[in-house]
């Protein structure tokens, strides 16, 4: 069997980070496995949660810190550090079944992929408002959940988003082939930065890579009542918007389908935003005027959600105007 390495990401969330322990320490995989759980500047007691959690673990669980902030330098100092042949990724505010270790590594056994992931479900801290659907794709974005259906998929295809940083799992080499994860467009407190994932399959791809969504390797991720406010959606996509437009500034990449082979070249840009962008936010605006009048402002909120967009985008496009990000080829790595 392959050895595996979990790697938990933990920022100040000791109590989380204490059941999600438990979760993964139930684990029936047979294989050689340890978990390794990166402190990226706790300031609570995390440092004690993790010495307690090593008294009875039933596999080396090891501590370590990364001073530099952001989730993705955490996970960049966890992949250096695993040893196992599959190097698992996930979050220290999950659930995780006892065979969903089992489930990643029979996966990479079974199909010809570099990373398996799968099903994302919620763990409510309290009811949902009636205009989140958890089946919805921008609500699944923006509170981390996932669900593609009941059959194995390929990612990155037929519209199948890239899998989610709280449940995947990649063979060792594919950080070899396509290199870290780009730390500047993930999650820094007092950010919402949101695209390191999607950036490092974007570029695993180019490099030959495939990833597939496997049903049954789910787990459940908590979703704060503070998660489930119009605000906290707003707020997302304005750092959506910014991430975005680092990747076009960086990579070159369509600023709404990175994914696909459209660009912005030759389009009239305005302080840097190209016009269909501005086209697409003056069409998003006048429809939700119409459905707010219409006495609906549920339906209002998805076209609404185009106008922080706009505005993240047009703050980092102005702040590349003035001093540029360093640009990327498209083959070039991150260093670690």
């Amino acid at each position: 069997m392959l050895n595996a390495s979990v790697i938990v990401t933990t920022h100040n969330r000791a109590t989380l980070l204490a059941d999600t322990l438990a979760s993964v320490a139930r684990s029936t995989y047979r294989g050689a496995w340890d978990v390794i759980v990166i402190d990226n500047n706790s300031t609570d007691s995390t440092y004690q949660v993790i010495a307690e959690a090593q008294r009875t673990f039933p596999v080396p669980l090891r501590y370590v810190a990364e001073t530099r902030p952001g989730k993705y330098a955490a996970l960049n100092a966890g992949i250096r550090q695993a040893s196992g042949d599959v190097i698992c990724s996930t979050d220290d505010d999950v659930e995780v079944p006892e065979e969903w270790l089992d489930r990643a590594v029979a996966a990479l056994n079974r199909w010809p992929c570099d990373f398996v992931g799968g099903p994302v479900y919620p763990i409510w801290e309290t009811s949902p408002p009636r205009w989140i659907d958890p089946r919805d794709s921008i609500c699944g974005k923006v509170l981390a959940l996932q669900y593609h259906g009941g059959a194995v998929r390929e990612y990155g295809c037929d519209g199948i988003s890239w899998p989610l940083g709280v449940n995947v799992a990649y063979r060792r080499d594919a950080f070899t082939r396509a290199g870290p994860f780009d730390a500047r467009l993930g999650r820094v407190a007092g950010t919402l930065r949101n695209q390191s994932q999607r950036e490092w399959h974007l570029r695993a791809r180019r490099a030959g890579l495939r990833g597939l969504y496997i049903p049954e390797m789910a787990l459940r991720h908590v979703v704060p009542a503070a998660r489930l406010t119009r605000r906290y959606f707003y707020d997302w996509f304005y750092w959506h918007g910014i991430s975005r437009a680092i990747m076009y500034q960086t990579l070159g990449t369509h600023l709404l389908e990175p994914e696909g082979d459209h660009t912005h070249a030759g389009e009239r840009h305005w302080l840097g935003v190209p016009a269909s962008i501005w086209r697409r936010t003056l069409r998003a605006s006048m429809s939700a005027g119409v459905r707010w009048a219409g006495g609906r402002p549920d339906a209002a909120f998805e076209y609404e959600l185009q106008i922080p967009f706009l505005a993240g985008v047009l703050r980092q496009r102005l702040r590349d105007l003035r001093a540029p990000l360093p640009a990327r080829t498209r083959t070039s790595r991150v260093p670690l």
